[in-house]
């Protein structure tokens, strides 16, 4: 097995292979396992698909969630993989720390990771520990914060909630969205919206504005 035809399975049903690296004693993954894949939504084809599935359509709770299970389980079972979660915890897995293992996810000035093709929309909905070691493709030189003189993040959030200047402050973003005022979060977060390299996550707003009603939702 290849990378390319890993791609080409998860791209065959609305996921992209997102960051790779070969794993080592300290990374938290499988004893068994030697590539780490992370695998996070297609630009312009996951939301479309994932409406139309049954565990979107079923009234249950976690429709997203259960469909990643099902959908990178199956990948899993064809690849002879280990199908691992960002949720189902705790304990969690430690994706964060991945994200930058994989040299294509860097901590953007304001906080959250920033992605080389997605930006700020940059999400992970599973990955795939594998046992055999695979040829990986290069690696962007830098992170795109390093180029971006404008940083439109810093100054995107109406009430100062995500600055970069404080930890992130969750009960503030909250009561804003909940607001009046805050109308125009609800269908993604503006920080995350404004950075030039978000618009190759082609997130639409339906899309984050399911996320953010699920955010809202919680305490």
């Amino acid at each position: 097995m290849s990378y390319a035809q890993l791609e080409a399975a998860a791209r065959a049903v609305q996921l992209d292979c997102v960051g790779a690296f070969h794993t080592n004693e300290n990374d938290g993954a499988p004893d068994e396992c030697q590539t780490l894949v992370l695998l996070g939504p297609a630009p312009d084809l996951f939301w479309s698909s994932f409406t139309s599935s049954d565990e979107y359509t079923d009234g249950q709770p976690d429709p997203m969630d259960r469909w990643s299970r099902r959908t990178i389980g199956a990948l899993a079972d064809r690849f002879g993989a280990l199908a691992l979660f960002p949720f189902g915890g705790p304990p969690y897995a430690p994706f964060l720390r991945w994200a930058e293992r994989s040299g294509r996810a860097w901590q953007s000035p304001t906080g959250p990771l920033v992605h080389d093709t997605m930006g700020m929309m940059i999400s992970y909905r599973g990955a795939l520990a594998l046992p055999e070691r695979l040829d990986l493709p290069p690696l962007p030189a830098a992170s795109p914060c390093d180029t971006c003189t404008a940083k439109p993040c810093l100054t995107a959030c109406p009430v100062q909630a995500l600055s970069g200047t404080a930890p992130y402050d969750v009960p503030r973003c909250k009561a804003h969205m909940r607001s009046d005022a805050g109308q125009a979060c609800s269908k993604g977060c503006l920080v995350r919206r404004a950075c030039p390299v978000s618009m190759g996550a082609g997130r639409s707003p339906d899309q984050s504005a399911f996320h953010m009603s699920l955010f809202l939702g919680n305490p």
